[in-house]
């Protein structure tokens, strides 16, 4: 298990043993300044930590230094080796938020929080990422608050969607097969307020939206041809809905 600790700034590694049960840290590391120039970046913070799509490094973003972080990661022993240099270190003040790679393994897309953008990424098998280009994940003419929250690429490759706290919507961008680059093709609405996580089901069919702060989770059909997301008229109601995640069912 790989894990991120945004108030302390690191991440750590811990075994699962047979029975399920957590094994003492196999690793740990701690992110260190320099800071990024925001108001949020008062230190390290943790957000995200991954395995590339072979397992051979572990990628750990870090909001409050502007950083994704590289490591060897051993998943036999859960050992890491940190590499000299970042994997990527994003604009000053982005604020990385979350990392996730394309079914090809080829290109990968950092959200930032603090700007409101997603960076498409050419990804080196060496442990680096390049940038492809940087776009906004807000519709023009927003005016406000608001903050970048979560990211996640359609299970056939051709759609990248995010999410934005202000103005309470889904981004949703089309990803071109040979260049990994982004063209946005919709901006709507999450029907609640601060869309912390969303998430797509194994089809790639239905996309479901957490609004923590208005207490909802909403549905919407994603359009096979176009990427679009349409609401489907269903919800359900729970207290401060935060993370989702869809399991396949086991009893079948």
């Amino acid at each position: 298990m790989l894990v991120a600790n945004y108030g302390g700034g690191s991440v750590s590694v811990l075994p699962l043993q047979a029975d399920g049960k957590l094994a003492p840290a196999s690793a740990n590391d701690q992110h260190q300044p320099p800071l990024g120039p925001h108001k949020n970046q008062d230190h390290a913070h943790a957000h995200c930590f991954i395995t590339d799509p072979v397992n051979h490094h572990a990628f750990a973003v870090d909001l409050g230094t502007d950083k994704v972080y590289a490591y060897r990661f051993n998943a036999t022993t859960g050992q890491l080796r940190p590499q000299a240099k970042p994997a990527f270190t994003a604009r000053p003040g982005a604020g990385p938020r979350h990392l996730t790679f394309h079914p090809n393994g080829h290109f990968a897309y950092l959200e930032n929080e603090l700007n409101s953008t997603v960076t498409a990424l050419d990804y080196d098998t060496t442990g680096t990422f390049t940038e492809l280009q940087t776009l906004s994940t807000l519709p023009a003419g927003f005016k406000g608050e608001n903050s970048g929250a979560d990211v996640h690429v359609s299970p056939d490759g051709r759609f990248l969607y995010t999410s934005n706290r202000g103005d309470n919507s889904l981004a949703v961008f089309a990803i071109e097969p040979v260049t990994g680059r982004l063209t946005l093709v919709q901006h709507i609405s999450t029907q609640g307020q601060t869309p912390r996580n969303f998430a797509l089901d194994p089809s790639g069919r239905i996309l479901l939206v957490a609004n923590q702060n208005s207490d909802t989770i909403f549905t919407y059909r994603v359009d096979a041809k176009s990427g679009k997301l349409s609401p489907t008229g269903e919800s359900v109601s729970l207290p401060s809905p935060m993370f989702l995640e869809v399991l396949p069912d086991f009893t079948k």
